[in-house]
């Protein structure tokens, strides 16, 4: 019996020798648009690159083996892939999804169901009993998860969720951006989807937009590829092949983003001028024992809520060097984003207050910079407060 490999080997190896042309070891970028038919009559795998692309392929073959699914497709953006798992569903479905989701998702979602298109609940996931009680209620047809959630990294289980959800024949989708294949696989834990914006730690060099959707069940796969080639929103090749390229080095980046991130918690857990700190990774974080159970580490996403509010956010962000002051996450480089005015601007004051995201919240996305330099840099920001 073949020994099965590990997944780094797996994400580094993506696509390698696969050129039996002319022997490349790194894949070819197929920018062709459409593809010569043979003969009148014969189906073949490649006909136009918005249905079916090689360099494409590559990466959802890749994936899809990291997750432990079956195939997916390859989205323009991480809300393509959000938009396109909405799309598979009937109208009138009944949709769950975590109150402290992206704001994107909620954005999206929320304009579906005021469009009368879908039915949706946003709830405390984090409650497992409420889950539960939920579910048994409203009997969905999707139960959306988010872990660790945006932007308080709260974890949630989602095999205790999916084991709930699958009594009542609801869907499972999670929203895996955060860890990356490397540090969580929900289609393991029990989830039908999983999807990612490959824009942040999948591709991890902060110059493509894209979105990935994995599934381990073949008739979920067929209607996902009928919507993405429908909708029209399968992801270039040309990005697919950065993606690719960036997923080969995915394992010892999340090593060092991990690293940095574990860094400035503890600076940030032992300043006074800091309020909270928010990382699943504290034994103290209210989700620490899920994230030890299901995640194969705690990852480089963190938040922290200063004291002060508004006027001292402001102060931290002119004090600091290095930490870049955008939006994302996932890359090589860190940045520093205030989710009460940039990613969850969507929500309202009162919306914000029950997630938890105070005009203090700031969110770090820990780069792979030099950890000495950034744990310096935060010490001169937190200073000048």
């Amino acid at each position: 019996m073949k020994k099965k490999l590990h997944k780094d080997t797996i994400a580094t190896r993506a696509g390698i020798e696969t050129d039996h042309q002319h022997g490349a070891i790194v894949p070819p970028l197929y920018l062709s648009t459409n593809f010569a038919f043979k003969e009148v009559g014969q189906e073949q795998p490649y006909e136009y690159s918005r249905q079916g692309n090689p360099t494409r392929d590559h990466l959802t073959q890749a994936l899809s083996e990291l997750e432990g699914g079956v195939g997916g497709e390859i989205t323009s953006s991480g809300m393509a892939a959000v938009t396109l798992i909405a799309n598979i569903l009937k109208l009138k479905s009944k949709v769950i999804l975590p109150h402290d989701c992206y704001g994107g998702t909620f954005r999206l979602f929320r304009t579906l169901a005021e469009k009368g298109i879908l039915d949706i609940h946003f709830i405390n996931q984090g409650d497992i009993d409420l889950v539960e009680r939920t579910i048994k209620k409203i009997k969905p047809d999707l139960v959306w998860i988010e872990t660790p959630s945006n932007p308080l990294l709260q974890a949630v289980d989602i095999e205790k969720i999916s084991n709930i959800a699958k009594k009542f024949d609801a869907l499972v989708a999670v929203d895996n951006t955060f860890l990356s294949p490397a540090l969580q696989n929900p289609l393991m834990l029990g989830a039908d989807i999983v999807m990612h914006s490959s824009t942040k730690y999948i591709n991890g060099h902060s110059d493509i937009i894209s979105g990935a959707v994995i599934t381990n069940d073949e008739e979920i796969l067929s209607d996902l590829k009928f919507w993405a080639n429908n909708l029209g929103i399968t992801g270039a090749p040309f990005d697919s092949y950065l993606a690719l390229r960036g997923l080969r080095t995915l394992s010892i980046r999340m090593e060092k983003h991990e690293k940095n991130a574990s860094a400035i918690v503890e600076l940030l857990s032992n300043n006074s001028k800091v309020k909270s700190v928010y990382y699943p990774g504290l034994e103290e974080h209210p989700s620490h024992a899920i994230a030890k159970k299901q995640q194969n580490g705690f990852g480089g996403m963190l938040s922290f809520e200063i004291k002060g509010g508004l006027g001292s956010v402001k102060q931290f962000v002119d004090g600091i060097e290095i930490f870049s002051f955008a939006e994302s996450l996932g890359g090589f480089e860190s940045l520093i984003t205030h989710p009460y005015t940039m990613s969850h601007a969507v929500l309202t004051p009162k919306e914000k207050a029950n997630v938890g995201i105070s005009e203090g919240l700031i969110r770090i996305s820990a780069g792979l910079e030099n950890t000495e330099d950034l744990i310096d840099a935060l010490d001169a920001g937190l200073k000048k407060i």
